[in-house]
């Protein structure tokens, strides 16, 4: 069995725990911090509140950006900021699609997530506002990566989350 659980991604002078948009989310361990200010956090489980990434944008005046991780298969990807807005993609599309089921109630992948190059052009103006530098063709590749498209064993959705995470340019790998 895989891991199922948050990462919480944002900017901010203090902990990230410590703020009351993530006061829900008590169990919440550093995983990794970065320069600028740039933290991530790790809420194991799927259970439990993690908070709203909108109102930790709102409080940090930063981007934002959370990370579901399902069984270690597949991730679903929500980012806010101040003014770029949110948006909501997935890592490992294949995976994903089969946790939603073929189609549910006539919705597909794509009714959920954004498609790969339209994440990368959202992702590109995320860290742009993040003061940082993306290229919306690194990021459309990390987001097409499918290891459950083909045979054998691909790298587990943290590794993916983790590879996006540096294509955005806020934690190096």
């Amino acid at each position: 069995m895989g891991y199922w659980g948050y990462f919480v991604v944002g900017r901010a002078e203090r902990p990230l725990a410590e703020l009351e948009a993530l006061a829900g989310a008590g169990d919440m361990t550093l995983r990794r911090s970065a320069p600028g200010g740039w933290q991530v956090w790790e809420f194991p489980g799927g259970d439990g509140d993690v908070g709203n990434m909108n109102d930790l944008a709102g409080q940090t005046g930063a981007p934002a950006l959370f990370g579901y991780v399902m069984d270690s298969d597949c991730v679903v990807l929500e980012a806010a900021a101040p003014d770029s807005g949110a948006w909501t993609t997935c890592l490992a599309r294949t995976a994903m699609a089969g946790y939603l089921g073929a189609e549910r109630d006539g919705l597909t992948l794509e009714d959920y997530f954004l498609e790969p190059r339209d994440a990368a052009e959202r992702a590109v103006a995320w860290a742009a506002e993040a003061g940082c530098a993306a290229s919306a063709g690194e990021l459309a590749e990390v987001l097409s990566d499918d290891p459950g498209a083909g045979a054998g064993a691909g790298p587990v959705a943290e590794n993916l989350f983790f590879r996006f995470l540096d294509r955005l340019g806020v934690v190096p790998l």
